[in-house]
């Protein structure tokens, strides 16, 4: 049986929720906003883009980003500060997103490229079972395939919002899924020229090169952030026009972190830490700002209370709505997995990576120390060229033609070198993830005790690396690119 795939127990489970969740909308005081109508449960409206990483909206201090759609739903809503995908490729956090559950628990879907099979239950699904009226625009779950599914796994698709809406009946709830393809590479240089971005205002982090070239690719990144918040301020402009916004819980985010080298598929917070705000009027009093840890997989099982409906045991995510009433629990940490991205090793293997951040520390578990973290420095299938697990573009193009210069050899060995099998960092001092403690002696316990909390924790939710790190079940199944 796959890893994380249910048996037969679960899929009648499964059935008999399905089943019973018809009269669900009727339950409890969550599904209903202030000032609502008691038997009018609440809409729900999740805009996701395309490798949009933190800290880059204005809500959280960025100069250059330019938000105000993002920014007007944490003034008039809650702001999450430590928010973290589950994994920082794209289709196993969307398969996280819908499922609830951690992506080592999906089988195949823990890659990229890969396949969700339809005995998983998604929100929408279980949302559509209840009465809802589910939809969806451009990227939804994936990329993959679903051949399983009705349609795909996020909903079926509309060509907008607006016509998604134009067919809505009155007094019937809905839940949409707004998937944007913004931020993700390649860009367009004619779009960041004409956004009037200021390249001296952009912020390089430490662990890229400062350059021209490298501040003008930023520049061309944050143009389709800006081009992602204008779509959700239309959407936003829709509920308000349609008399919805009351009784909607809009919630804005991204799937990882941004395509940058040492970002994107790695799990250092410049690839899984990403802008959160959720707007639920009645419920997220205006200017709430959420410290506490945070995971993408944390939505299917509020949007599930949100509505009334039981979530299914097997999801690992916990229901947000505690925490926007100001009444949850600490939580001590977050839990980052990594299986295959692209296809960038001789074989297809992958970079397997487990990773336990809590408020201060993260530590790094590398499961195959002797590959290469960003893929085979002599493998090119042309699409994304050597080191194939970051995105091709301008930056990448610079720090390999200038790998053995002084100024960006650091940066290159930083992004593509091997890394040991524990990593640790005390990210109050190091944001950035550059400073490796795992050797450093006075730090022994604390890696001793952060290292026993990932393998209980893996223990607990089933991964199957808890008993076989070594496994190859990641590196064999289908890749679909």
């Amino acid at each position: 049986m796959s890893p994380g795939r249910p048996n037969g127990h679960d899929v009648r489970r499964r059935t008999m929720l399905i089943s019973g969740v018809a009269g669900a909308l009727a339950l409890g005081t969550p599904a209903r906003a202030a000032g609502g109508e008691p038997d009018r449960p609440v809409n729900i409206l999740f805009a996701i883009a395309d490798d949009w990483g933190y800290p880059d909206a204005g809500a959280y201090g960025s100069r250059a980003a330019g938000t105000p759609t993002f920014d007007r739903l944490a003034a008039e809503g809650a702001l999450f500060t430590r928010a973290f995908c589950a994994a920082p490729s794209c289709t196993p956090s969307r398969n996280a997103i819908l499922t609830g559950q951690a992506p080592h628990r999906l089988g195949a879907g823990a890659n990229l490229w890969s396949e969700l099979p339809a005995t998983f239950d998604v929100y929408p699904d279980l949302l559509g079972q209840a009465g809802y009226r589910i939809g969806r625009m451009r990227k939804g779950y994936g990329p993959g395939v679903s051949p399983e599914w009705p349609h795909d796994p996020a909903g079926p698709g509309f060509p907008s919002f607006d016509e998604f809406l134009r067919q809505q009946p009155e007094r019937t709830p809905f839940c949409f899924w707004l998937g944007s393809s913004d931020p993700h590479r390649p860009y367009d240089p004619e779009l960041g020229e004409q956004s009037g971005i200021d390249p001296a205002a952009v912020d390089v982090p430490p662990y890229l090169p400062d350059t021209p070239e490298v501040r003008a690719d930023i520049v061309n990144y944050l143009a389709e952030v800006r081009r992602f918040d204008r779509e959700v301020g239309d959407a936003l402009r829709l509920l308000d026009e349609r008399g919805l916004a009351g009784n909607t819980i809009v919630v804005m985010t991204g799937d990882h972190g941004w395509p940058w080298p040492r970002a994107k598929a790695n799990t250092y917070d410049a690839g899984t830490r990403v802008p959160l705000a959720i707007r639920w009027p009645g419920r997220a009093r205006p200017g709430t700002v959420i410290d506490r840890l945070t995971v993408l997989s944390d939505l299917a099982p509020t949007f599930l209370h949100a509505a009334g409906i039981p979530a299914p045991p097997a999801m690992t995510g916990q229901s947000l709505v505690p925490a926007l009433s100001g009444t949850a629990a600490p939580r001590e940490f977050v839990v980052i997995e990594r299986e295959r991205h692209a296809r960038a090793r001789e074989g297809n293997l992958a970079y397997p990576v487990r990773a336990l951040r809590t408020d201060r520390w993260l530590y790094i578990r590398n499961f195959f120390p002797e590959r290469w973290p960003a893929g085979d420095p002599d493998f090119d299938l042309g699409l994304q060229g050597i080191f194939g697990d970051i995105d091709a573009g301008p930056t990448k193009t610079q720090l390999l033609e200038n790998r053995h210069e002084p100024e960006f050899a650091r940066a290159f060995q930083l992004a593509t070198g091997k890394r040991p099998e524990e990593e640790l960092y005390d990210l109050a001092s190091d944001p950035h993830s550059l400073e490796n403690l795992a050797d450093h002696p006075g730090r022994a316990a604390v890696k001793a005790r952060l290292r026993k909390q990932l393998r209980n924790w893996m223990r607990h939710n089933g991964d199957p690396r808890a008993v076989d790190p070594r496994t190859g079940f990641w590196d064999n199944v289908e890749y679909y690119g």
